[in-house]
């Protein structure tokens, strides 16, 4: 790889990094659509994922991860308990277990997308390719989120939340099929309209 490649990558990757950290501190982090608040803070390490690769995108994964756990600490709110390990609501104190739920489904998104996007791009169309695996890369955060948050904190998470924890894996159902669609539909819409964009501006990596 040329040195003038590699620097370009960085450049992009730098940059990314820096609307990570704007989505994180703004409220641009979060649409509303309706009564649900749809996250836009995933859709980054998606398209780096594509653009560059899944090592880059597993990079951008950690940063979305650390920032996770940071904001759940300086910012809490009542379910913060499972993403930082330094916050404590009541009897319920977050642990080890907060930072494998900050991070890993945030690498899963990098890794998920960019290795589908890697193998759809060689069958089907560019285009076609970039939704699916943005729109995956989507689902495999939500999933993971939730599935994590079930594990290690199902009856901490029920508790707060105010369910019965009998009834937590209808509740995964419920936010994938609202929150993660919604997510999900927002996640593909986007990575295609600014993948495309940067191409057109020469964006070659």
């Amino acid at each position: 790889m040329s040195q003038s490649k590699k620097v370009r990558r960085l450049v992009l990757l730098s940059m990314f990094i820096g609307i990570e950290v704007v989505l994180t501190v703004t409220p641009l982090g979060f649409v509303p659509i309706g009564p649900i608040n749809a996250t836009t803070l995933h859709i980054p390490v998606i398209i780096i994922s594509i653009l560059l690769g899944v090592k880059e995108g597993a990079i951008l994964g950690v940063i979305f991860g650390i920032f996770s756990i940071l904001t759940s600490t300086f910012r809490p709110t009542a379910f913060s308990f499972c993403f930082s390990p330094f916050y404590s609501i009541g009897e319920i104190h977050g642990n080890f277990s907060s930072i494998l739920i900050a991070m890993i489904p945030r690498i899963c998104i990098g890794l998920g997308s960019g290795y589908l996007y890697k193998f759809l791009n060689k069958k089907i169309s560019e285009s076609f390719a970039i939704t699916i695996s943005a729109a995956a890369g989507s689902l495999i955060n939500t999933i993971l989120v939730m599935s994590g948050i079930w594990l290690f904190f199902g009856r901490e998470y029920a508790a707060t939340a105010g369910f019965a924890y009998e009834t937590f894996l209808n509740v995964i159902k419920a936010t994938l099929f609202t929150n993660g669609i919604i997510e999900a539909i927002l996640a593909a819409l986007i990575s295609i309209a600014v993948i495309k964009a940067l191409k057109a501006k020469g964006a070659r990596v």
